[in-house]
């Protein structure tokens, strides 16, 4: 830590008052990050502070690397092939790939970091589910459950060094929650109702299996393969159906530039004279609706080689009243590229998801802050997925729907009954998804809700006390993560911070309902905002903004 620096902005932060909001937010946003960093301790707490940072380091590094492990040797190897019913031809090569490069015989099957495995939603073999099943929630108990312990209470030692009752109040002083008495009530809230939700989608499953001539009562190791059973019967929805009524094209311009225009005014020009650093990067210049310039966009959509996985946006360039920054922002995804001369046939999840990432793309290029540092989507970690979110919902307004859900060879509308299937779908399930992750949210946040002189002794028993006490407990459906695979908390840097989806997508759902009440897809709604959210990054209390 920089002794004078931090005096020079303790110095500032102390006569704040003569200086405009944006500046104040600035001088806040430093001196809280020193102060949390240690700046006012002594010598002697400062010291203590360093002994933690870097036992901290070494116990995150050492749980990473236990779940790399497990990835190693926690697999399920199957010598029966008749054991795989259910598996695609494909799917059982593969197996058997993994298997002959480990050296093994028969076949391998891996674990992801889930609790649920997504092979479960297709093997027949109720035993060898139960044992997938079984390997995966108990994994790396032996090695990650001492380094918890000891994570937990040195992250509880370094709040009270700092001043705060536990490690998740110190984590709250740069969350939009504020406080950790917010995030309980909106996680307690939510929690009987996502288990009746779940229980009434388990009475349905059960049925299934009654039906199916089975006597079992029903476990986590079967809801995947008998929800897809109801899944099948209930939408029936053949993805071969759905995809020719979302193009790639008619997605991006007639959808999602679509809906930006009408509700900001802007308009986007495809740049093919700027350089790009693959041939399948789109740019574009975006525009006001008075003809000045917003900034650049870019797209990367298609999946390829060396290309990491999953949707994200990112900045090339940041906008700053300082620096006079235009933004250049871009979006990548990773849908399939079809062969040559054919047309890009989306999934309504890639179209979903499109949408969402140019929701932080919107929040790049709309953002008009003097500081860098407060600009765009730098804001909390709480915060930060709303704007994303609540872009989503644009993708189903109906205005917007018509003008791009059309067959690609006959420019036909998508059929109201396949319409209704796709929309109903994506609500299938919902109770045990939201189950789930409030699970792990709350073990989250009880993990960092206790002070250095309480000792905790058993992960396990720690973990059935604190889903028991939020009335989350309920067997078939386990935690999206336990404590000892859990990386986004003790080693991914979301400590106390695993409740920020479901945050985010309540506001996101609160603040397009009122959208949708005051007209929806207008220029009103729209200015509004992106005046009061996309434009201020984190240059002012991001409930305000709200």
């Amino acid at each position: 830590l920089n002794k004078a620096l931090f005096s020079r902005v303790e110095s500032i932060y102390n006569n704040k008052a003569s200086l405009n909001a944006e500046d104040q937010r600035l001088v806040e946003f430093y001196y809280t990050k020193f102060v949390n960093a240690g700046a006012k301790l002594n010598e002697a707490q400062k010291t203590k502070m360093r002994e933690i940072n870097a036992e901290l380091a070494k116990l995150s590094t050492a749980f990473s690397q236990n779940i790399l492990k497990s990835f190693k040797e926690d697999v399920i190897l199957v010598t029966d092939k008749s054991e795989l019913a259910g598996l695609s031809d494909g799917e059982i090569d593969s197996l058997a790939a993994a298997a002959k490069k480990a050296g093994k015989e028969g076949y391998m099957i891996t674990l992801v970091n889930t609790t649920q495995q997504p092979i479960l939603s297709s093997l027949e073999n109720r035993k060898l589910r139960e044992r997938i099943f079984k390997a995966s929630a108990t994994r790396a108990q032996n090695t990650n459950g001492p380094i918890i312990i000891k994570e937990t209470n040195l992250r509880a030692q370094k709040a009270e060094l700092l001043g705060y009752k536990d490690w998740a109040s110190y984590v709250m002083t740069t969350r939009m929650a504020k406080t950790t008495e917010n995030v309980y009530g909106i996680l307690d809230d939510l929690a009987p109702k996502a288990v009746n939700k779940a229980k009434a989608e388990a009475a349905e499953i059960q049925k299934v299996i009654d039906a199916s001539g089975e006597t079992f009562a029903l476990q986590p190791w079967d809801w995947a393969f008998y929800s897809e059973k109801v899944r099948q019967a209930k939408y029936d929805l053949d993805p071969a159906l759905v995809k020719p009524y979302f193009e790639m094209q008619s997605v991006i311009h007639d959808g999602m530039f679509f809906a930006m225009e009408k509700l900001y005014g802007i308009t986007f020009k495809e740049r093919k004279d700027l350089p790009v650093y693959h041939e399948d990067v789109m740019a574009f210049e975006v525009f006001n609706a008075d003809g000045s310039a917003i900034g650049l966009f870019y797209m990367d959509p298609y999946a390829r080689e060396g290309k990491r996985g999953g949707a994200w946006m990112s900045s090339y360039v940041g906008q700053s009243g300082l620096k006079g920054t235009k933004p250049v922002i871009y979006n990548a995804q990773n849908i399939p590229k079809p062969a040559d001369g054919q047309p890009t046939l989306m999934t309504f999840s890639e179209v979903t998801t499109m949408f969402h990432e140019f929701g932080h793309a919107a929040h790049g290029l709309f953002s008009d802050v003097k500081y860098p540092s407060l600009a765009g989507t730098a804001t909390a970690r709480d915060f930060v997925e709303f704007p994303s979110q609540a872009n989503e919902d644009w993708n189903i307004e109906p205005t917007v729907l018509a003008n791009y859900a059309k067959h690609y060879k006959t420019g036909e509308p998508i059929p109201k009954e396949l319409l209704a299937k796709v929309l109903e779908s994506q609500n299938f399930n919902q109770g045990f998804g939201t189950t789930e992750y409030l699970a792990a949210a709350l073990l989250d946040m009880e993990w960092h809700s206790f002070g250095a002189d309480t000792e905790i002794t058993d992960v396990q028993k720690f973990e059935h006390e604190a889903l028991e006490k939020h009335g989350i407990a309920y067997y078939p459906v386990p935690p999206r993560y336990k404590s000892c695979y859990f990386s986004h908390t003790f080693a991914g840097g979301y400590s106390a911070g695993y409740y920020a989806y479901l945050w985010t997508e309540v506001f996101a759902a609160d603040a397009f309902a009122h959208m949708t009440e005051q007209g929806g897809l207008t220029r009103e709604n729209g200015d509004s905002f992106r005046k009061e959210i996309l434009s201020k990054g984190n240059s002012r209390d991001l409930m305000q903004s709200y």
